[in-house]
């Protein structure tokens, strides 16, 4: 399978395998975000440089609090006004798309990307991915963890250390493990 083919398998929810090619490609976004950690703290300007190259897309007002880490970095698109304390984690291995005002604490991690269940896909590295949506002004307590597929609605709130496995309407609050919605707002 070619570097293209793979591609189309990583954004369609197909199962593919990992080669030498796009391994590759990976390495130079996590070169960026080797730089984007190096940056010292009060260098806004070259963090945002960074950013700007390593997101697929940023939005204005973007803060991210160092050390970051991404499978990617290029297939997570950000709105505008967001913060993100220390320890995000994209696994962004497909799309990964997250709205306007939000804000995201500590050791959270957003994982788009999976494995089969089916062991022997698993014994040769199979992996396929489903895109995640955090729409606008949710906040995402401490150590949260958002599955594959999921998309998370406006206004709603996740608690600290929760694991969120299926869709989050909007304007509420949700806890726990799995994820349960507790109060609308």
């Amino acid at each position: 399978m070619n570097l293209e083919e793979i591609k189309q398998r990583m954004h369609n929810g197909s199962i593919y395998y990992e080669n030498s090619e796009i391994g590759k490609e990976q390495k130079k976004y996590n070169e960026l975000l080797y730089d984007f950690n190096q940056i010292r703290p009060s260098d806004e300007p070259a963090k945002q440089k960074i950013l700007a190259q390593l997101l697929g897309a940023l939005g204005e007002n973007v803060y991210i609090e160092a050390p970051l880490r991404a499978n990617w970095g290029a297939n997570t698109y950000i709105g505008n006004n967001f913060y993100a304390n220390f320890n995000l984690t994209l696994v962004d291995d497909t799309r990964i798309e997250i709205g306007n005002d939000v804000m995201i604490g500590p050791n959270v991690t957003i994982a788009a990307g999976t494995h089969p269940l089916d062991p022997a896909l698993r014994l040769k590295k199979a992996q396929y991915n489903l895109p995640v949506t955090i729409e606008d002004n949710v906040w995402l307590g401490a150590g949260s963890i958002v599955l594959p597929g999921v998309t998370i609605g406006k206004n709603t709130v996740i608690g600290a250390g929760s694991i969120v496995t299926k869709d989050i309407p909007a304007n509420c609050v949700a806890v726990g493990s799995p994820c349960v919605v507790t109060k609308h707002l």
